[in-house]
């Protein structure tokens, strides 16, 4: 890809990591399809000698004025036109039969679409993979550290961090590998003509077809796919699912960032980067704000590309055109979030003390799960639930803990003395360490999984 992801007001902010195709990456992939088919013709016989070195030599999108074909683009619909009658200018008189012979508009494009979400994959896949080693990395050096775990944005039990950079890690492989999956057996190349009969071509058509896939390095599909738009939704779907995997990542640590929390802050950036135009105390978690940005958008692009699927008979009337802008957006902002998740993942400044602190705020309030567990044999489940949850609430309002709540209530010490669990029961029991049930168990999944195999996790 070229660095124009880069350009504009915003290029740097939304277009990092240079997955997103510019005009020149389109008009040069369109380009590499034509030169790939006069070299398939070739080889089929059907292309003088010579004709498909002579093409490809010409097929330079440098050479080519892609403003003007661009505009010319109105004319049919797709510049696809415009590009052939230039690029025939550009090749020798007995090469020029061998240019675009066979194919329609959307053969060039849609072929172009798969060479060009290939080269966004490759850029995605290898920011992807870094993340996931610092991801790795944190789950392990953080298996043990304590911290309260969150449901609904308030305090519930107690997990460890390694377990949340775990999921974490979790999140991103399985990202990655449907990425693979969708490069290795569903980009394929596009060659119908008119009508997906190819009938120009004779019965040499189907040969050809096979051909340019392999001279593209692309699969070759069973019949050609100009109506059934199934490979183009499970691109846009994988990339989805990578901009989910990666704002999952960014949405924790803005939470964990918070002043009133700061268990892990963003580092490694460039100075100056957090700050505020207004504010100068501030230190904004901007790169998870940058992710954000972009994986926002990814569910309506995902969305447009999935209703643009139905479309008709064997040229859509609209559909296909909406593809485009639509892909290269998607590649794009995916991009640019797995670019700055690295960026994030690399440089994540984690806290324990603070974890540890904050988990002790509340006087043991999270592990009234085991205490409730405790007396579930003597009292039933269901008492011994609405006998914590009235000690539970005496502590928040009285600023007493969760042990001291209970021995000062009289039914709640009666409940204890009969269950056998006196005060140094009742503080183990509030001893967070003691009750993460399969949390180490579960980091050393994620990391078999990941190929990660470390001694003691």
């Amino acid at each position: 890809m070229t660095e124009s992801g880069h350009d504009g007001l915003f290029g740097a902010l939304f277009g990092r990591g240079l997955a997103g195709p510019s005009d020149q990456d389109w008009l040069q992939a369109m380009l590499d399809t034509e030169a790939a088919l006069a070299r398939a013709l070739e080889r089929a016989g059907l292309a003088p000698a010579g004709a498909g070195a002579a093409v490809t030599a010409a097929a330079i999108a440098a050479n080519f004025d892609a403003a003007r074909i661009g505009r010319d683009a109105v004319l049919i619909g797709n510049p696809v036109s415009a590009l052939v009658r230039a690029l025939s200018a550009a090749v020798p008189p007995y090469a020029r039969e061998a240019v675009h012979r066979g194919a329609t508009s959307q053969d060039i494009i849609d072929t172009a679409v798969m060479l060009l979400a290939r080269r966004g994959i490759d850029v995605i896949d290898a920011d992807l993979r870094a993340a996931a080693e610092h991801a790795a990395d944190l789950a392990c050096q953080h298996a043990e550290t304590v911290m309260a775990g969150r449901t609904l944005l308030q305090q519930a039990v107690p997990v460890t961090f390694g377990l949340v950079a775990a999921g974490w890690l979790t999140a991103i492989d399985e990202a990655s590998r449907e990425l693979d999956r969708v490069r290795a057996s569903k980009l394929a190349v596009q060659f119908g003509g008119a009508a997906g009969t190819l009938a120009p071509l004779g019965d040499a058509g189907p040969a050809v077809a096979a051909l340019l896939a392999d001279e593209l390095g692309l699969a070759e599909p069973v019949l050609p796919w100009h109506t059934d738009r199934e490979r183009v939704v499970q691109l846009a779907a994988a990339l989805t699912g990578v901009c989910a995997a990666a704002g999952l990542v960014a949405r924790n640590v803005t939470l964990l960032a918070q002043t009133e929390v700061a268990e892990v802050a963003e580092g490694g950036g460039a100075p100056g980067q957090g700050g505020s135009s207004a504010m100068p105390h501030k230190r904004n978690p901007v790169v998870s704000v940058l992710i954000l940005g972009c994986t926002r958008r990814a569910p309506g692009l995902l969305a447009t590309l999935a209703a643009a699927a139905e479309q008709e008979h064997q040229r859509a009337a609209g559909a296909w055109h909406a593809e485009w802008e639509t892909v290269s957006e998607l590649l794009r902002l995916t991009g640019s979030a797995s670019s700055w998740l690295l960026n994030l993942l690399s440089g994540l400044r984690v806290d324990p003390a603070r974890m540890r602190a904050n988990l002790d705020a509340t006087g043991g309030l999270l592990l009234a799960e085991h205490v409730t567990a405790m007396l579930a044999p003597a009292l039933g489940r269901l008492a011994a639930h609405d006998l914590v949850a009235v000690a539970a609430d005496r502590a928040a309002s009285q600023g007493r803990s969760l042990a001291e709540a209970m021995l000062a209530d009289p039914a709640a010490a009666a409940a204890l003395r009969d269950a056998g669990i006196g005060q140094a029961e009742l503080a183990e029991a509030a001893d967070p360490a003691g009750y993460l049930g399969g949390s180490a168990e579960f980091v050393r999944r994620a990391l078999a999984a990941h190929g990660r195999v470390e001694d003691g996790a």
